[in-house]
């Protein structure tokens, strides 16, 4: 790709003549990579352009580069970043972070408490909503809107997904939770607060009596945070894929290696 200047911006009605495009390279791009996202017609992105939900990102002359629309569910408790996709002259510049970026923004403005939430096999998608504060989940806490399970419908994997009973796949579920990154924000500010003012709060110590007669002062166990443990993840995930695909594994070999993913990652 030649040094090209890129707008990343919220699409307009006048952007309607890319919804063909746009719609096309998705469907193209879920074959390719052997999974699926719900397809969508170009009038239902016309749609998302018109309500003002989308973000589109267009080179200086007019060249289509990327896109990506918001949907509400449960009544705007819930809220979707869906359809992301990127040109293939143009990926591998930053160009889908930037329009997750913009559409993380939009959909804060548009719905200041709702639950954002996405479903993607894709790392570098994942990489990109740890950035913007987003966490894996199970898919019980993602909507229940069955508006929304439909549309999974027209993915290659679904039916692993009714197999499953909709409980697991080959998606990751990941949310961001305005709630819970205010309530740790206000944790946060105390703790720097009684820090500036030297009020620590002491933590007592356990003691463990080994068999030689030496004692060891244990801490208590730092969380670790999702970002600090991506590669464990990326194990993590390799290991689902192939449980999923080869008909899901439920020994108690199988149970305990998932277990220990489980514990150490999160």
């Amino acid at each position: 790709m030649e040094n090209t200047d890129i707008i990343v911006r919220v699409a307009t009605p006048d952007d309607k003549i890319y919804a063909k495009t746009i719609t096309d390279e998705m469907e193209s791009s879920a074959k390719a990579r052997g999974t699926g996202i719900a397809k969508r017609s170009p009038e239902y992105v016309e749609l998302k352009m018109d309500e003002g939900k989308a973000v589109i990102a267009l080179t200086a002359k007019g060249e289509w580069v990327g896109f990506c629309y918001i949907e509400a569910w449960s009544h705007g408790k819930f809220v979707a970043n869906s359809g992301l996709i990127v040109n293939p002259a143009f990926r591998g510049h930053g160009v889908a972070k930037s329009i997750k970026h913009r559409i993380f923004e939009l959909s804060r403005e548009k719905y200041p408490d709702a639950k954002i939430f996405g479903l993607t096999t894709g790392l570098a998608v994942m990489k990109i909503n740890s950035e913007l504060g987003y966490e894996p989940v199970t898919y019980s806490e993602l909507t229940d809107d069955e508006e929304f399970w439909k549309g999974c419908r027209s993915c290659v994997n679904f039916d692993i997904l009714t197999a499953k009973e909709r409980k697991n796949c080959l998606c990751t579920g990941m949310l961001y939770d305005p709630a819970q990154k205010l309530k740790e924000a206000e944790e946060k500010a105390m703790r720097d607060r009684a820090a500036a003012e030297h009020k620590t709060v002491s933590v007592q110590p356990q003691m463990m009596v080994a068999a030689n007669g030496n004692i060891d002062m244990l801490h208590p166990k730092k969380q670790r945070a999702f970002k600090e443990n991506f590669r464990l993840f990326e194990r993590w995930l390799r290991y689902k894929r192939y449980v999923l695909l080869k008909g899901g594994n439920t020994s108690a070999a199988s149970n305990n290696k998932k277990k220990f993913f489980l514990f150490n990652l999160f």
